[in-house]
């Protein structure tokens, strides 16, 4: 072999060699990009014990995810009911914008929200193995499927439900509470909890964005007696209202929150003598689902993702369960719009708690950003990577909740205001109102600071799409009853 070719035999090895390396270098990197593990729990107020909003809620398993992350104690959804949360979280569009106010229409459907991209495609867009189950998108026929790719199933969504209905309550046939089933591997959420420790324990060549969706406390709001037991009946401390507490709240802002409402209203629920046993039994349920939660936990530090998993952890919106004399969700207030929302992983301070009004509609552009992806234009959210950080960053930003075009809740680091669709308004101080007893919108003290938050109302907003819902009827009715004042 003459000295050329010799030369040329070692450039043709180090170039293949390099091509290997290339090969490695890459095969490594996908390795090392970070999982996301998503976990959504239905219906679940501050009723958390790192939240404190009942005294004697028992939820050691979420407090334990918290102190390995950051708790953002001021966290708030986008619509107090189920399908535009979540189709403003998975979009980082606000229902204003999508024209998604109530439980109809999908995503699909929105002429605006249809040109984005959802969280779990742009992950599977970016290389992941993406799958899921149970409540992630809304729960109507065929929605997760359609936007969760690899989704596993409800494994029994709502179920099981008895012959007959426990309680004595007339209504929706989903409004129900009780001692039901027998066991807890009857539950949906327990098979649920089964379905994610299997694929948490399987070898993965990609990075992986799971979603993990549970269906309790939403009602009905059954679990098997032992978390019945957790909370003795006689024990039972009621949330705390106040006589009159309605005297200063607009017309308009009673009937959205009444009228054309499926859940028993205050007076029946007292008149019956159920509100300790609805009590029990939401206490009950979210203690059932904190178990499940741990078991995800769990499997996943037992296995070999834990050290490079964000994981996520939020309500969709908060629920009354007596305060402001009402039950259930559907409102501007504190109890209706503020949720539990933890993120924990690679590089998050520990046991932190981040006070700054911030909206579930900021997670997709977080995950983008520390997930190393580029970030989408279209998107309304904005990344709190910053304040994962340092919790005391700058954060100019409010949090803003709708039900339906024109009702409005700004929320800042101190102050709530609404503003209903009639133009009336309610402002609350919760440094020195926190239960928002007193709406001090007349306050002129307040003045400058209600303007600020008066200017965060949108001045577009998109058309209702859908019909025929709770929600449809219920701003219906409520428009309705204005036009005859």
């Amino acid at each position: 072999m003459g000295k050329s070719e010799s030369i040329s035999l070692i450039l043709a090895l180090l170039l293949l060699c390099g091509c290997n390396f290339s090969k490695k270098d890459e095969a490594s990197t996908e390795k090392t990009k970070p999982n996301i593990l998503l976990i959504a729990v239905d219906d679940l107020n501050d009723w958390v014990g790192v939240l404190g909003g009942h005294p004697q809620a028992q939820t050691p398993n979420i407090d334990q995810l918290a102190s390995r992350g950051m708790l953002f104690s001021n966290a708030h959804c986008q619509a107090p009911v189920c399908n535009p949360s979540r189709a403003s979280l998975m979009t980082s569009l606000y229902p204003s914008t999508s024209g998604i106010y109530f439980l109809n229409p999908d995503i699909s459907e929105s002429p605006v929200a249809s040109q984005t991209t959802v969280m779990p495609k742009r992950y599977q867009q970016e290389g992941y193995q993406v799958f899921g189950a149970g409540k992630l998108f809304h729960n109507a026929k065929g929605l997760n499927e359609r936007h969760v790719p690899n989704y596993a199933g409800q494994f029994g969504g709502f179920g099981p439900v008895p012959e007959q209905k426990i309680s004595d309550y007339p209504g929706h046939p989903l409004w129900d509470w009780g001692v039901y089933p027998e066991r807890d591997e009857l539950m949906p959420d327990y098979k649920i909890a089964s379905w994610a420790e299997k694929e948490l324990m399987k070898e993965r060549e990609q990075p992986f964005w799971m979603g993990v969706g549970f269906y309790r406390p939403h009602v009905p709001q059954f679990v098997p007696q032992k978390w019945f037991d957790m909370y003795p009946l006689e024990t039972l401390q009621l949330p705390r209202i106040i006589e009159g507490d309605l005297n200063d709240i607009p017309s308009y802002g009673k009937d959205v929150t009444r009228l054309r409402h499926v859940s028993p209203s205050h007076e029946w629920v007292v008149e019956n003598k159920e509100w300790k046993a609805l009590v029990q039994s939401y206490l009950a349920c979210v203690s059932f689902v904190d178990e499940q939660v741990g078991r995800v936990l769990e499997a996943l530090d037992n296995g070999d993702y834990g050290e490079n998993t964000y994981i996520v952890f939020f309500s969709d919106h908060g629920f009354h369960i007596g305060e402001k004399e009402r039950h259930a969700k559907r409102s501007l207030w504190e109890d209706g719009t503020r949720v539990p929302f933890i993120i924990a992983g690679p590089g998050i301070k520990k046991g932190k708690v981040c006070t700054k009004p911030v909206q579930l509609l900021d997670l997709y552009p977080t995950l983008l950003e520390l997930s190393n992806l580029s970030a989408d234009t279209k998107h309304e959210g904005n990344s709190l990577v910053s304040l994962l950080q340092n919790p005391n960053n700058n954060w100019p930003y409010y949090a803003r909740t709708n039900f339906g075009p024109g009702n409005y809740a700004i929320i800042s680091e101190q102050y709530r205001f609404i503003q209903y669709n009639d133009g009336s308004e309610e402002f609350y101080d919760h440094r020195s109102d926190p239960n928002e007893w007193n709406n001090e919108i007349d306050n002129p003290d307040y003045g400058v600071i209600i303007q600020k938050h008066r200017a965060q109302i949108p001045q577009n907003r998109y058309r209702i799409l859908g019909e025929g819902s709770t929600g449809h009827l219920s701003y219906g009715a409520s428009e309705k009853n204005n036009a005859k004042r």
